[in-house]
């Protein structure tokens, strides 16, 4: 199913990284083939295509998008005023492909919540947000009905509710990973709520978060992003947990795809390891990373490098008591 408006997007307001790398980007699940699979009826068939159409307008509409904001010069306002005018076409059209499926089809909650999804992916939030809970009125046993809402609600509120709707989630389809994902991000950003719904302290709501990352990695081992995203949580917690940190990055590591991820990585090693103490570490960390990208960086970690060494080995100061 394409429940395409996940909460991919709010897990990297939690904290910038010092590597500039990329937001997490949540995979969607596939489920096995099956070895005789029946063919879909037609209106499984239909509901189907239309999403395919959905998909392909949506990276039409990015490219459009893109052209529109690379446009230059005197003719620039009237090119992106034709790719606007496109946009909105293609938008329209599928849109009239599901309210079409819809009048015919009513009763059809994986319509519903497609529908939900291609809304809330065009800025129609309040009508997409309506069609998920028709969706999961008509489907109470539709995890990704009670996932998409559980996000909604963790952006607009109540955070609360958005609690319970992802663990709702995570009981019907427990080996999903961006489940876990979602409802630990959750968990990790509202600490506060946490700590009050749950009847936790903080350590424990941070160990709760934790908890569903690990399973979400469990579940989806390969998956640079997600392993990447995990490991930067770490510089949220307080007091650190410096030897978690290194462990979580250097699954990261393992799992990075090039050498400018890696590299970016060992930003994050020196970083970590400045904080513990561990200097020469750090530097050498640090003399690995040569690519052009990541130079800026490089340089800011350095001097808290130099800085950090140099104010532990100045002698204490001894103040004189007054005679």
């Amino acid at each position: 199913m394409n429940c395409r408006c996940l909460f991919a997007s709010l897990s990297l307001t939690l904290l910038a990284t010092i590597a500039g790398a990329q937001s997490p980007a949540t995979k969607k699940s596939k489920a096995p083939p099956a070895k005789a699979a029946p063919a879909p009826d037609a209106t499984e068939a239909e509901l189907r295509k239309i999403m395919v159409e959905d998909d392909t307008a949506l990276d039409q509409i990015e490219q459009w998008t893109i052209q529109a904001q690379n446009a230059d010069g005197p003719t620039a306002p009237a090119v992106r005023a034709a790719l606007q005018l496109k946009i909105n076409a293609r938008i329209e059209e599928i849109r009239k492909r599901y309210d079409d499926f819809l009048t015919r089809h009513p009763k059809h909650a994986p319509a519903h919540l497609a529908f939900g999804s291609f809304l809330c992916e065009h800025g129609f939030e309040k009508e997409g947000v309506k069609s998920w809970e028709t969706a999961l009125e008509l489907d109470t046993k539709n995890p990704a009905a009670w996932n998409n809402l559980a996000n909604h609600y963790a952006h607009r509120g109540p955070v609360r509710k958005s609690f319970d709707y992802h663990l709702k989630a995570i009981e019907l389809s427990p080996a999903q990973s961006v489940y876990h994902y979602n409802f630990g991000t959750t968990v990790f950003l509202f600490r506060k709520d946490a700590m009050e719904h749950f009847s936790l302290d903080e350590q424990q709501v941070f160990d709760k978060a934790l908890d569903h990352y690990a399973r979400a990695q469990t579940l989806d081992p390969q998956n640079f992003t997600l392993a990447s995203d995990i490991a930067q949580t770490y510089y949220g917690i307080r007091p650190p947990r410096n030897e978690a940190a290194l462990a979580a990055w250097e699954r990261a590591f393992k799992l990075a795809p090039a050498e400018p991820e890696r590299q970016a990585i060992h930003l994050h090693f020196a970083r970590i390891r400045i904080n513990m103490g561990r200097f020469d570490e750090a530097r050498a960390d640090l003399a690995k990373v040569t690519h052009t990208n990541h130079q800026v960086v490089r340089a800011r970690v350095q001097k808290t490098l130099d800085d950090r060494q140099k104010k532990d080995a100045a002698p204490p100061q001894t103040v004189k008591e007054p005679k």
